[in-house]
């Protein structure tokens, strides 16, 4: 049965499948990502550090196909038959899922390893959330601003990012990670709009010897990722919060019936 299908992620994002009936094996997945910065990738198509990352990732069950689909960045042949476990092929889906990961995490790290370079660069995962790198000699300092729909919200991340500032001191390895309510120095001269923010900004430190050879994509991850994760935190705190008071209430009225027993 032949497949067809555009569909959309972050509203930005898009993606093409098809497969035909007459060559079953083979799909065909394209996909459309803004870049990360106009630095970081070129005007037309993926630069070649990026197709190589790509390469790299999937090569056991894919191929990259050049030129891409029409209106698509990229374009992979995916042929699971070789495959024959289903928890390869299950740990292979896992993996197409991460492919604008894959993009942008490589765009980023090619970023991460220009320690040479200065200047402040304005990135976009999430076109709700962007975020910017700076660079000096020697360092290069991540910088999130970060922005909050309501007080509870802003109530819980204000106190995480104090104690991510706090423990963040006690391992010396780690990046630094630092919380402001106004915004750095690295961004002076930044557009008025991009600074304003309710939940301040967090900066972590990035140091050569945490863009060494495999932690440079480790590094651009946890980047890439850092307000999901906020969010995520946000959203288990104000859930356990709930369930402490439900259980508070519940053993309140157990006191109040027994009591009026």
């Amino acid at each position: 049965m032949p497949v067809d299908h555009t569909f959309f992620e972050f509203g930005s994002v898009r993606y093409h499948v098809q497969a035909s009936a007459s060559d079953p094996e083979n799909v065909y997945l394209s996909i459309s990502t803004p870049s990360l910065s106009h630095e970081a990738s070129p005007s037309t198509g993926l630069p070649e550090f990026t197709l190589q990352e790509a390469t790299k990732m999937y090569h056991k069950f894919a191929e990259v196909v050049e030129p891409s689909k029409e209106g698509y960045a990229l374009t992979l042949k995916l042929n699971f038959s070789g495959l024959a476990r289903p928890k390869d092929r299950a740990r292979a889906v896992r993996q197409v899922s991460l492919l604008q990961s894959v993009i942008l995490g490589s765009q980023l790290k090619h970023l991460l390893g220009s320690l040479g370079s200065s200047g402040a660069t304005k990135l976009v995962y999430n076109h709700r959330d962007p975020f910017f790198v700076s660079r000096t000699p020697g360092k290069i300092s991540a910088i999130f601003p970060m922005r909050f729909r309501d007080d509870t919200d802003l109530a819980v991340a204000t106190s995480f990012f104090q104690e991510l500032q706090d423990a963040g001191s006690s391992y010396a390895r780690a990046p630094r990670c630092s919380w402001s309510a106004i915004p750095p120095p690295e961004l002076r001269g930044e557009p008025v709009h991009h600074l304003t923010t309710n939940g301040g900004f967090v900066s972590f430190d990035i140091f050569e010897r945490h863009v060494k050879r495999k932690r440079a994509a480790k590094t651009a991850w946890i980047l890439l990722n850092f307000q999901a994760y906020v969010k995520y935190h946000i959203k288990c705190t104000r859930n356990y919060i709930q369930s402490r008071m439900r259980k508070r209430q519940e053993t309140l009225a157990e006191a109040l019936d027994t009591s009026i027993l």
